[in-house]
């Protein structure tokens, strides 16, 4: 190797001069430039710092942080499904009568309820046709009169025919509204079960809409 090349790395690294200067009064002062004549004087060298040899650490991007997602919108409850009705024909006297159960169970009525004579009931079951209405047992024995059918009790059942989706709303459109008819005139001992029948109805007419 030559020897420039040992002198060169021999070579300590060059140094800072700094000068001291004491005043008379004793004050003591640094300065990079000679001191004045009325001060003593005292030249320092000072070795400059070499170059760090720390890295900066590399910049790293900083992810954003991302905006938390809305919570999303609570999702409608459904309208429950529509009610079943039946409008049922009582198998007694003819009258009609809303019923969710389209199978009445079947029961027992007088055969005079069901219109097989031609007469009233009232006459039917009256003295003055067979004596059904004489209260003596002999009255009536061994003979066989209409007043004694009319009174046999028989088997009977009511007929139901289901209502269509339209007519299921009209009927229950209708049951709210007495409902609040009679809201209006009750007193308050009569309200809670009232209050009841007209929830049930609004839960059961959100399927109509």
């Amino acid at each position: 190797m030559p020897a420039w090349c040992l002198l060169i790395a021999a070579t300590p690294p060059a140094a800072t001069t700094v000068y001291q200067c004491t005043d008379a009064a004793g004050a003591v002062s640094y300065q990079d430039v000679p001191c004045p004549p009325s001060a003593r004087s005292k030249r320092l060298s000072l070795p400059d710092a070499g170059p760090s040899s720390a890295l900066p650490a590399p910049a790293t991007d900083t992810p954003l942080a991302r905006p938390a997602p809305s919570p999303a919108p609570a999702a409608a409850e459904p309208p429950p499904p529509l009610l079943a009705l039946f409008r049922c024909v009582r198998a007694t006297d003819g009258g009609t009568y809303l019923s969710q159960n389209g199978q009445p169970a079947p029961y027992q009525a007088p055969l005079g309820m069901l219109g097989r004579f031609g007469a009233p009931l009232s006459q039917v079951y009256g003295p003055d046709h067979g004596a059904a209405g004489m209260s003596a047992p002999e009255a009536n024995r061994g003979r066989v009169t209409a007043a004694l059918v009319a009174n046999y009790y028989v088997w009977v059942q009511d007929r139901c025919e289901a209502l269509s989706p339209a007519e299921t709303c009209a009927a229950l459109a209708d049951a709210y509204a007495e409902v609040e008819r009679k809201l209006q005139r009750a007193f308050d001992s009569q309200k809670p079960p009232l209050e009841a029948r007209e929830r049930t109805l609004l839960e059961q007419l959100r399927a109509c809409r």
